[in-house]
Parts: C-alpha cells; structure tokens; sequence
C-alpha cells in the first residue's frame, strides 16, 4: 500500500468524505478505497495500537481490518451512524479479538508446558526482547528529520489522519504526506536492519 498515500488526497479536493467514499468502495472502486484509506489509515491504526500494543500485530490487525472493510462496505448504513464510527468499530472488535487470541493462546502454551513438565514461556526473555525492539524503534526514529519524527508519531502513535497532523503542524496537506512517506520508507530502512 506504498502508493496509497501519494494519491489519498485526491478526491479531499472533492469534498469526498468518508461515508462517500464508502458507498464507492461498496461497489469496488478501487480509487475510493486508496482515498480511504489515505483518511483513516491513521485513526485506525491509533486505535489498534493502543489496544494490541504490539507493533507488528497492531500492523497486522489494520491490514485485516483494510481486507475486510475492502469487503464488507456495503454492509455500512449511515443510519446508524458515522463512517469513521463503524470503521473504528471494526478495528475496535479485530484489535479485541487478536488479544484474546493471543492471550488464549499464551493460556494453551502454559497449560502444555505444565503437563509436559517444562518451564513455562520464558516471559524475561521476552521482557528483554520487547524492550530491545523498543529502544531500536527509538533508535531509528530519532534519525529521521524533525518533521519527519512529528508527522509519523501524530498519525500512527496519536491516531490523527494526514489532514489533522497538517493542521496540527500548520503545513500544506501535500507536504505532511511526503514528510511522511518519505520519513516512513527511512524508517522501515532502518527497521530492517534490525532484522
């Protein structure tokens, strides 16, 4: 979805708003969906991450929640309420459900090991490693430029969507989204060095 961002603004100049483009994403407009997701990619992932808060999972999680709002945006009705509300209730119940998932299936490994007679997980080991990816996130953050930085945190750690971190920077619309990419591609650079 590299290409998205490049064009989400698209049809903003339109005065396309999220319940629009939902009914054109209903009938697969592909073009719909880019515009979409351009808007509520941040919001979305905000709200994954603070319930997930595993990076990886919480990029997972979006990327299902993007499948099967793909799939399911004729079942939308504006009656009930507001685009941007379903779709973050959408989020809200994928998060939940991967954390029960992985809670369930923590529970499972601890049952067997003890049954087995072995140690359980070993949860310093993954104290360790969590705060390790931590302090690499932090790392590889602290190297892209200063709005870079801003511009990736409001959207993906704040939750605000490319047109709220613009106006929360006072900076054109356009310029926030190649701030953005451009500080997203140094960052998945350097992510992946970590590897």
């Amino acid at each position: 979805m590299r290409g998205v961002t490049g064009t989400a603004g698209c049809g903003h100049g339109r005065g396309e708003g999220a319940e629009v483009l939902l009914v054109r994403v209903a009938v697969g407009d592909h073009q719909a969906f880019e515009e979409l997701y351009g808007l509520i990619s941040g919001p979305v992932f905000g709200l994954v991450r603070r319930v997930v808060r595993d990076p990886a999972q919480s990029e997972e999680v979006v990327q299902e929640v993007l499948l099967e709002l793909w799939r399911s945006a004729g079942r939308f009705d504006p009656a009930r309420g507001s685009a941007l509300s379903w779709i973050l209730t959408l989020a809200h119940r994928r998060a939940v459900d991967r954390v029960r998932s992985v809670r369930a299936a923590g529970e499972r490994e601890q049952r067997e090991a003890l049954r087995a007679g072995e140690p359980a997980f070993d949860h310093v080991t993954e104290e360790v490693e969590a705060g390790l990816e931590r302090e690499w996130v932090r790392r590889c953050l602290r190297r892209l430029t200063d709005l870079q930085r801003q511009s990736v945190t409001l959207a993906y750690y704040d939750g605000y969507t490319y047109r709220e971190v613009a106006e929360r920077l006072s900076l054109p619309l356009g310029t926030v989204k190649t701030r953005m990419r451009d500080g997203l591609n140094r960052l998945r650079g350097c992510l992946g060095g970590a590897a």
